[in-house]
């Protein structure tokens, strides 16, 4: 294909995606696919905490980005739409199943002073993240991992730009909560 689909804008290609041949809708969707696979990717696993469950979904949003782009999509951006779907899907995923967290993981203290202080931080903080009401989880996932501006979360989620920055600052508060008894541990 002599076009150079990688220097089109995501109205383009989604005009292409539309329109366009049956080769040329597919290079439109694989361009679109490689600029917010990582983002789509990164969200689902955050956001659902399991890695299979994760993978799931992200393919199934990209499925339904195709299906539903020709009928569904409006003028707002290619990533807040992906977002939506992949939200979508997430809370239809929470809904059906109930998460738990073993006994034994909630009381889990990590030794910080070891090798791989890094790693074990990461696992704790993921944890903590795990424990958050998705109402307060999504939003500081959307801000923190993927980079969204308030007013882009606010979009996704439906709600004013400052009640996406005091749900953020809120997320923020419980999760230092949450780690207060084990920073606690590790300064006695």
């Amino acid at each position: 294909m002599n076009k150079k689909f990688n220097t089109y804008n995501d109205k383009e290609l989604i005009k292409i995606l539309k329109n366009g041949s049956k080769d040329e809708s597919n290079e439109a969707f694989r361009h679109i696919y490689s600029r917010y696979s990582a983002r789509i990717h990164a969200y689902c696993l955050k956001t659902l905490s399991d890695p299979d469950l994760a993978e799931d979904i992200f393919q199934d949003t990209f499925i339904r980005f195709y299906q539903k782009v020709k009928t569904d999509y409006t003028n707002g951006t290619t990533a807040g739409f992906l977002i939506t779907i992949a939200r979508n899907l997430c809370l239809n995923s929470k809904r059906d199943r109930k998460p738990t967290v073993p006994f034994e993981d909630y009381h889990q203290i990590f030794d910080f002073d070891k090798q791989g202080d890094r790693e074990e931080n990461q696992k704790l903080l993921q944890f903590a993240m795990s424990l958050l009401d998705f109402e307060y989880k999504e939003p500081l996932i959307l801000r923190i991992y993927n980079g969204l501006n308030y007013k882009e979360i606010a979009e996704i989620l439906e709600i004013t730009p400052e009640n996406a920055r005091k749900r953020v600052f809120r997320a923020k508060e419980k999760i230092k909560k949450i780690l207060e008894p084990y920073v606690n541990d590790l300064s006695d």
